[in-house]
């Protein structure tokens, strides 16, 4: 599902917006490009010390859209950078082979956000 321009953009650094709602209004919480690590079945994985509202609203929705891009990336028609909306659902990892794994990558982490992909769309 994810194309060979998408990880493109995550060899730059970028803001990444992850958004979340649950019975009240959306909530938007922001991390990096270098953050995210693709599993081999297209999960991303996000090491998580805060991210709290979001794991409210996970609990009550898990579904999740997250944006990110990267100017140096040529998008469509030759415009200068590119960006992706991905859909999914999620859920926080705090045990497991995955999570000792992101540990060892981003000691700060408590959690691990993991999104399964559903959906994944080039914006620019």
């Amino acid at each position: 599902m994810l194309t060979e321009k998408f990880y493109e953009v995550l060899k730059h650094e970028g803001v990444v917006s992850i958004v979340s709602w649950g019975a009240e209004e959306a909530h938007v919480t922001c991390t990096w490009n270098s953050y995210l690590v693709v599993t081999g079945d297209e999960r991303i994985l996000i090491p998580a010390a805060g991210m709290r509202s979001t794991e409210n609203d996970v609990n009550q929705n898990n579904k999740v859209k997250v944006t990110l891009g990267a100017r140096e990336v040529m998008g469509n028609n030759n415009y200068q950078g590119t960006g992706f909306e991905i859909g999914g659902t999620a859920k926080f990892l705090t045990t497991g082979s995955e999570f000792d794994m992101m540990k060892e990558n981003y000691p700060f982490l408590n959690r691990v956000l993991e999104i399964s992909i559903t959906s994944a769309k080039q914006l620019l």
